[in-house]
């Protein structure tokens, strides 16, 4: 997901996002520790965009304090 398309959503909706991609994380590490994943670079992916909306949710709570 991209940073612009991230600062779009309320911040109601990033913090949504970011529990909906958490417990997909953990997912996809679960099965990927019983059979690899295919594509392992999707986890490095996810966890990325984890924390990319973490910091613009950071950046949006910040701005409104």
């Amino acid at each position: 997901m991209k940073a612009a398309e991230i600062r779009e959503l309320t911040v109601a909706e990033i913090e949504e996002r970011i529990d909906a991609e958490k417990n997909n994380l953990l997912r996809m590490k679960l099965n990927h520790a019983v059979s690899p994943v295919e594509n392992p670079t999707t986890i490095k992916k996810t966890r990325r965009d984890i924390a990319r909306m973490m910091t613009i949710l950071a950046e949006k709570k910040n701005v409104k304090s």
